[in-house]
């Protein structure tokens, strides 16, 4: 799989080696380096490339200028141009998801993290027994930096940035806080403060703008750094997510839009346009651009009750339709062979674990429990990609699809549980994928008036839906009841993939993790006694529901508020 990885390389990158001087002011030496080197590549010491992976927050479909956008990022828009658009590219529903298979490599079912999200209050984190994409690069001689939102979870020191393969991190630990005070509140009283530089509370840098923040710290570290070896920066942006909070000078470009939401939404994302403009400046600047390959990925849908469109997909963020999951990407690298087109390969965001260790000089591949996939050769040189099919997820704690069943299933898969698959060009939904209307831009300017003009979705008595997506990636026509040979085998596929699932992990949250008892910061809070005492806990606690009586008032009383707080906390995820 190096080896692969390794043709994506350019005639640059063989000479790379030496031609970078610390004096930005002299970014390229080439010409003068040694004939022997040119002479005999095969010997020719070999640079590793500086990998930049930017994520975006609740980015939507949309929400790019080369997609059509009412909104301006003329930045991303060039950087697009002149590298590769990912076309063909998905990511996960929601937060937690998308940056848990980035830095694993592995499907959520193989995380136990299948459900929702990490919450401040939950002991629960990236398991701490698999290595991440960062340890993996720094055992290849990375220097590796993280700054913005982690949301892996920080209930013991072992889960922060700092103790899974970054040196260096700035951000924030959970998944929504202000943009000028860090403050986060997880339910009426229980707020924090939450902006962390490596494992301690950063307090002296609020009231700076998270996104400028960000970008700012990005090029202190290119500053200080030496361009000889190799670097790995993990900038995940705060940006789009709410709360919509933007510097006045973008919201004034603006401020002709009716929809108040979209108006401030669109000043965020163009703010961060203009942050990547400054990191990239930073790159070509101290020396790094000419050797670095740029990724940029969105991490799900956009939330369009909150400024974001994913038009003309179907869906939005937390959903399973192409709205929620299909992402924004592009590669932007002097190192591509071709540039300045559009690929249509299939890829997933856990591809980029292995194509990036890869890249690295090492190797990844699904030997190592990966379902990921190195998709550099497709990327960089147009050839097949190596993936044919996405597990989307199976989610057995999402509210049970009321007219799923095993019979509905061919006996072979229990419809009523959340799961998605694409396989070739085919995609199946079972259970509940999530609302599935279609919003066009700068709807709900006057709610709820509008909110009836929506296309709404055809059937709830519905658990089961196939859609060719390479023929109609809209959504719009289910073939369900045309294909049943197709939705067989789709269904077996489902259950192959979830003989492999390991028990999903989503424990009780903990009076010990307020704020309160951190300082006023929201912190690790737990020691390992503590966590074994919660596993041996929820250990009880599943053990007790295989013995539950099937009448019980109360029971059922407890699962109502369950999923009415479900679907409530949808909208804020």
């Amino acid at each position: 799989m190096a080896m692969h990885a390794l043709t994506g390389f350019s005639l640059v990158s063989l000479l790379s080696f030496g031609y970078l001087s610390w004096d930005w002011a002299k970014p390229s030496l080439v010409a003068d380096a040694p004939a022997e080197a040119c002479d005999q590549p095969s010997v020719a010491p070999r640079q590793p490339p500086h990998i930049i992976f930017i994520l975006t927050d609740d980015q939507g479909y949309h929400d790019v200028g080369y997609h059509g956008s009412d909104i301006e990022t003329p930045t991303l828009d060039r950087l697009a141009a002149e590298g590769v658009k990912l076309e063909n590219y998905y990511i996960q529903p929601i937060c937690t998801p998308s940056r848990s298979q980035l830095l694993t490599g592995r499907y959520q079912i193989h995380t136990g993290l299948q459900h929702s999200i990490i919450r401040p209050r939950q002991p629960n984190c990236l398991p701490l027994d698999q290595v991440t994409l960062p340890q993996k690069l720094q055992e290849l001689g990375y220097s590796t930096h993280m700054v913005g939102k982690w949301h892996l979870g920080f209930y013991r020191k072992e889960c922060l940035p700092t103790r899974r393969g970054f040196d260096t991190f700035l951000g924030s630990l959970t998944g929504n806080v202000d943009y000028y005070t860090y403050d986060n509140c997880d339910g009426p009283g229980v707020c924090g403060f939450d902006l962390h530089e490596g494992e301690s509370v950063a307090w002296g840098l609020s009231g700076q703008y998270s996104t400028l923040l960000y970008a700012q710290r990005v090029s202190h570290i290119l500053a200080s750094h030496s361009p000889r070896r190799p670097l790995f920066l993990y900038v995940a942006f705060q940006a789009v997510h709410t709360p919509l909070q933007s510097p006045r000078e973008y919201l004034y470009r603006y401020r002709t839009m009716g929809n108040v939401a979209r108006r401030k939404y669109a000043a965020m994302v163009t703010c961060m346009d203009e942050a990547v403009r400054n990191i990239t400046w930073a790159l070509k600047r101290y020396g790094f651009y000419d050797n670095s390959v740029i990724i940029f990925s969105s991490d799900n849908g956009g939330q369009t009750f909150s400024g974001g469109s994913n038009w003309p997909l179907r869906g939005r963020k937390g959903t399973y339709w192409e709205g929620g999951v299909r992402g924004l990407g592009f590669v932007h690298s002097p190192l591509l062979k071709r540039k300045r087109w559009t690929s249509r390969a299939l890829v997933h965001i856990t591809d980029w674990y292995p194509t990036l260790v890869g890249l690295a000089g090492g190797t990844a591949s699904a030997a190592d429990g990966l379902d990921g996939y190195d998709v550099w050769p497709a990327i960089s040189e147009g050839r097949a990609s190596p993936r044919t099919e996405i597990l989307h997820n199976i989610d057995p704690l999402y509210n049970h699809a009321r007219h799923g069943s095993l019979e509905g299933g061919f006996g072979i898969w229990n419809t009523a549980v959340q799961a998605a698959i694409r396989v070739g060009e085919w995609k199946l939904l079972t259970g509940d994928p999530g609302y599935g209307d279609w919003i066009p831009p700068q709807t709900l300017a006057a709610f709820p008036g509008s909110w009836w003009n929506l296309e709404r979705m055809a059937s709830a008595r519905q658990a089961v839906w196939l859609f060719n997506i390479s023929a109609d990636p809209y959504e719009r026509e289910d073939l369900a009841g045309q294909r049943p040979d197709v939705v067989r085998a789709l269904l077996a596929r489902l259950a192959d993939y979830n003989r492999t699932a390991i028990p999903v992990r989503y424990p009780a949250e903990n009076p010990r993790a307020h704020p309160d008892f951190n300082g006023g910061a929201w912190g690790p809070w737990a020691s390992d006694e503590e966590e074994d005492e919660e596993e041996e806990e929820s250990r009880a606690r599943s053990l007790s529901r295989g013995h539950r009586k099937k009448k019980c008032k109360i029971c059922k009383l407890r699962s109502f508020f369950r999923k009415l707080n479900t679907r409530l906390m949808s909208h804020r995820i």
